[in-house]
């Protein structure tokens, strides 16, 4: 498995020892309140790692503390491994980002884009052009997603069995075919909204390579850096090691919703779903965050070029123009003020608007369960976090991490 590594001394690479542990606090307050039931934070900064803390439980009922091989479910964590995947075909010349979608699933030719109606009676029109290859990358294709519930075609979504938290029937080939037959949210490259996208991103890259997303996973990016123990599914023989799943409950405290022992994860996965279906340990996913701030190398293994990443690392969004300002979804795993787009990422564009401390050009994104990453190229500094609570903004520990982490740099 992925290992993180040896924590150095932090003074070595421009952090305050004694600071630094005010980001274990933190996490350990969140537990002691009963808000959690158990963290692991891992801070790292020019390559070294300057804090690795787990603390609580991973499963309470089952009395399985957190450990360094915890397995945890990422769900959005998984968009950025998907968005690499593809631009590794790019890099290829198999595929252009502006290629049209119908290219690659015939379903999305003649698209049709909602307008009006509930989900049991509702009006269409057609789309002015097709979305493309660019557009499901940045969740600029119109496509949503069913657990938004913010709009009656989520609940179209939800009703054809789409976008929620259960996986979909049969594969990524079949969903995304029904997925293409459902009308768009809105005219491709118009607006900006979250949700099953990276679906789309990952069928893509089945067709390009004519692999199984999990095979391409695993024989391009999670066996050639070491993460063995990152699926779609948990490993064989692994189930002890797995996380529960917990919400608030009416009290205020962590209320368990889906047991370690009793879940899909458990089974072996038939929809890959390139938007949220992994599951991870913090070992395995500091691997892939680490090979991305390096520039898309990590002991000999080489991703991406810098250049290519670097390219995704941009806002992507028309005219430079931050989520909020492009239509302003009503969830994200992000926020909105401040912050585009990229191929795969949130990026910082304005900190000042974004009133948080990070830096312009920090890359980022987060899962449901409010584990989060993000990756400072400016500070050189990157930070994951892992916990299970749904939904990710039941607290606002992303921005107090950031402040915990950010106030320990010394230059």
């Amino acid at each position: 498995m992925g290992v993180v590594p040896e924590v150095g001394k932090p003074e070595n690479v421009g952090v305050c020892s004694t600071r630094i542990g005010r980001v274990a606090d933190l996490c350990h307050r969140y537990v002691d309140d009963k808000r959690l039931v158990g963290t692991h934070v891992v801070v790292t900064r020019r390559g070294e790692v300057v804090l690795n803390d787990t603390y609580g439980f991973a499963d309470v009922e089952n009395n399985k503390a957190v450990a360094p091989d915890t397995i945890w479910r990422i769900y959005s964590m998984t968009k950025p491994v998907t968005s690499v995947a593809l631009m590794m075909l790019v890099e290829q010349g198999l595929l252009r980002l502006e290629q049209r979608m119908s290219d690659f699933i015939p379903e999305y030719a003649e698209p049709k884009v909602w307008a009006g109606g509930d989900e049991d009676n509702f009006e269409v029109v057609d789309a002015e052009r097709e979305p493309t290859v660019h557009d499901m990358l940045t969740h600029m294709s119109g496509v949503t997603a069913g657990f938004i519930r913010a709009h009656p075609l989520d609940a179209l979504y939800r009703k054809v069995g789409l976008g929620d938290f259960s996986r979909p029937e049969g594969n990524l080939e079949q969903g995304v075919a029904l997925l293409a037959k459902q009308p768009l949210l809105f005219e491709p490259g118009t607006r900006w909204n979250y949700g099953m996208s990276t679906d789309v991103v990952g069928r893509i890259v089945e067709v390009v390579s004519g692999q199984p997303l999990d095979r391409f996973f695993a024989e391009h990016i999670f066996e050639p850096l070491g993460m063995v123990d990152t699926g779609f599914s948990v490993p064989p023989g692994e189930a002890d090691r797995f996380s529960a799943m917990y919400m608030r409950g009416k009290n205020g405290d962590a209320s368990l919703i889906e047991s370690s022992t009793k879940s899909n994860y458990l089974k072996e996965a038939e929809y890959f779903s390139g938007a949220g279906g992994l599951v991870s340990t913090a070992g395995d996913y500091h691997r892939f965050v680490e090979c991305l701030a390096r520039g898309g190398e990590l002991d000999g293994v080489r991703l991406l070029g810098p250049k290519t990443l670097d390219y995704m690392a941009l806002n992507h969004l028309p005219g430079g123009v931050t989520l909020n300002e492009m239509g302003q979804s009503l969830f994200s795993e992000t926020a909105m003020e401040g912050v585009g787009f990229g191929l795969g990422f949130g990026v910082v564009v304005d900190p000042a608007a974004a009133t948080n401390l990070c830096s312009r050009g920090e890359y980022n994104w987060g899962g449901a369960a409010s584990t989060t990453f993000w990756i400072d190229p400016l500070e050189e500094v990157h930070v994951e976090f892992y916990t299970q609570l749904l939904p990710s903004s039941t607290y606002p520990i992303r921005r107090e991490l950031r402040a915990t982490v950010y106030q320990a740099l010394l230059d």
